[in-house]
């Protein structure tokens, strides 16, 4: 008998259409969940709107994470589908720019934060009220393993993933007496195109080859071993079922035990 954990349970996922996003958004319907999510991408938000399979469990929209007004539009259009909102996933993030911080650009680091960080709180502000009204649900927010430890080469990216935990926390704290719970899971090195974009940018910062970068990215971990996006997609479903009822304000790494990142 198939999963049905999320049964009937409706999910806003911000940038849900590719990706991690897109992983944890597949899960999520497989086990009787709706998705409402958005993206910045229409090309990938049309695909999944034309396509039957996904018709009544996915309601994909436009919308920059990063621009408030398109976030409390994006939820006007949600609350016209459904009056309730069982959980959220704040998964929206970039990976930033590459390099020694006295070198970086200062509107490359000011973007990083804007997408990260501050997309987060548009999103959560929205969706608190709507969750208060059905008495329980679940906050998750999408940190990294950056957000855990020191990232060389990666300030601006390190900064907002530690900065989602200590949101993490306090929404913790702050809507426990509502019965929302609120985690951040810290994804480990997630074999895919972000993370092949990183390899790509510090093998180039570094002057080595890709296939360099690549073997000490997954020698990180003790497992020594690629984290796959579905992996986080089951934690995600996790975090929103009955199963972790008394789940709330943990930091979770996905991450095979990663003990460095440099």
């Amino acid at each position: 008998m198939a999963n049905q954990s999320l049964k009937n349970k409706k999910i806003v996922i911000s940038a849900g259409a590719s990706g991690i996003g897109w992983a944890i958004t597949k899960v999520c319907i497989s086990r009787g969940a709706q998705v409402f999510l958005c993206d910045i991408n229409q090309k990938l938000i049309n695909k999944i709107n034309k396509n039957n399979k996904y018709k009544n469990k996915i309601f994909a929209y436009e919308c920059d994470a990063s621009n408030e007004s398109e976030v409390i539009n994006f939820f006007s259009k949600v609350l016209k589908k459904t009056k309730k909102i069982d959980a959220l996933i704040n998964n929206v993030g970039i990976a930033g720019p590459t390099g020694n911080l006295e070198k970086l650009d200062s509107k490359e680091w000011e973007r990083t934060l804007q997408v990260n960080v501050v997309s987060h709180f548009y999103f959560t502000k929205q969706a608190i009220p709507i969750i208060k009204k059905n008495k329980k649900g679940s906050i998750i927010n999408l940190s990294s393993g950056a957000g855990i430890m020191g990232f060389p080469l990666r300030s601006p990216y390190a900064a907002s993933k530690w900065a989602i935990i200590g949101l993490t926390k306090t929404l913790a704290m702050e809507l426990g007496k509502f019965n929302i719970r609120v985690n951040a899971i810290c994804p480990g090195t997630i074999k895919g195109d972000r993370m092949k974009r990183v390899v790509r940018d510090k093998a180039k910062f570094l002057k080595v080859s890709q296939n360099v970068i690549e073997k000490e990215f997954i020698s990180m971990a003790s497992m020594n071993s690629w984290i796959y996006e579905e992996d986080i997609g089951k934690m995600c479903a996790f975090l929103i079922s009955s199963d972790s009822e008394r789940v709330s304000g943990q930091i979770i790494g996905v991450d095979g035990n990663a003990v460095r990142l440099d």
